[in-house]
């Protein structure tokens, strides 16, 4: 790619400048200073990379080198500083371009989560950013041991293995609630897949959720839900998976929907586990482990640090109580639902 010219302009006074003070031996004042420094803003506005201008700078200073007893150093130090000078004007208004950046890509982000904005400039706004959004999208949400912020290392970490492996096409990263966002092309799960093992990495064994693709504005909305939910229902149920595809737990949302219900089957098919002795805790860990293990007592023994002897006797126990069978299949499905909803439910509480 060519590089642009620099115009004069970026460089007005300079040449002046340093044959003034390679003749004086004078510093530069803080007027001349401060005049410099704006110039590398406006340079930095135009888009000008400051490879080029620095460059621009030597070849000038190189053009208009005083000549005869002039002194070699006062020249050099007003080199160094107008150059400095420039320097700094230039990556303030960088920092202040990034600033803006991201404070305009996490205000698209509220509006686009919460429906701020109709949804034509909503549209308009998205296109900025590289999406589409009458195309379908997933959004994957990562959370780590800490709350993480839009300049945090942890994203940028994470947006610079993106962009390596992709570019910055029709990818958006940011944060929200302290945790990681993505959003890209529902067909374009692999960059997704990327993004949770990097995430992983970074956030120190964190766990990410893969939302459902879904077309619109409104699609895109509806991952994000989906996800959040995902990470919520895994805390709920303890899952430590890295990572979790919202498509897989599709059961436990509908589970939850009638919480009445829910409540009632927790009730009656484990309410009586409450009368053992030490609470109904015990019991309710020792059903999880072992319809987490398949309903192999081998295992679930193992799970629960006990022998097969101890896990047996709990498994009896449970059926005296409840008069359900845990080992019946045809019982089995009650308990297990009823189980997963006491997770769900976070029952029993403290006490029971």
């Amino acid at each position: 790619m060519v590089e642009r010219e620099i115009p004069e302009q970026y460089l007005e006074g300079y040449a002046r400048l340093l044959a003034d003070v390679a003749a004086t031996g004078r510093r530069l004042t803080r007027d001349e200073l401060s005049a410099r420094r704006a110039l590398g803003e406006r340079a930095a506005e135009a888009g000008y990379g400051m490879r080029a201008l620095v460059r621009a700078h030597l070849s000038a200073a190189r053009t208009a080198w005083p000549r005869g007893n002039a002194s070699v150093d006062d020249a050099l130090a007003a080199v160094q500083q107008a150059v400095d000078a420039f320097a700094e004007g230039y990556e303030r208004a960088q920092r202040l371009a990034v600033r803006q950046e991201v404070a305009a890509r996490r205000e698209f982000i509220d509006d686009l989560l919460y429906g701020r904005s109709d949804l034509g400039r909503l549209a308009e706004r998205a296109e900025r950013f590289g999406l589409r959004l009458s195309h379908a999208h997933a959004v994957a949400v990562a959370r780590g041991p800490a709350a993480y912020d839009e300049g945090d290392a942890v994203p940028r970490q994470v947006e610079r293995a993106l962009i390596a492996r992709f570019g910055d096409r029709h990818v958006l990263l940011s944060t929200k609630d302290g945790r990681l966002l993505c959003i890209a092309p529902g067909h374009q799960k692999e960059m997704l897949t990327v993004f949770a093992k990097q995430a992983h990495a970074a956030t120190d064994g964190g766990q990410v959720a893969i939302g459902r693709a879904h077309s619109g504005p409104g699609g895109v909305v509806q991952s994000y839900k989906e996800a959040l939910s995902a990470l919520e229902i895994a805390e709920r149920l303890e899952l430590d998976d890295p990572v979790l595809h919202a498509a897989d737990l599709l059961v436990y949302p509908v589970l939850a929907r009638d919480r009445q219900a829910m409540t009632d089957l927790v009730h009656h098919a484990l309410g009586p586990l409450t009368k053992a002795r030490g609470g109904a805790r015990p019991l309710l860990d020792t059903l999880t482990a072992y319809f987490d293990s398949g309903c192999v007592a081998a295992e679930a023994a193992r799970r629960l640090s006990l022998s097969v002897r101890a896990l047996t006797y709990r498994l009896e126990r449970i059926h005296k109580l409840t008069g359900a069978n845990p080992a019946d299949p045809a019982q089995r499905y009650m308990l297990q639902t009823a189980v997963i909803g006491a997770r769900l439910l976070g029952w029993p509480a403290d006490g029971e």
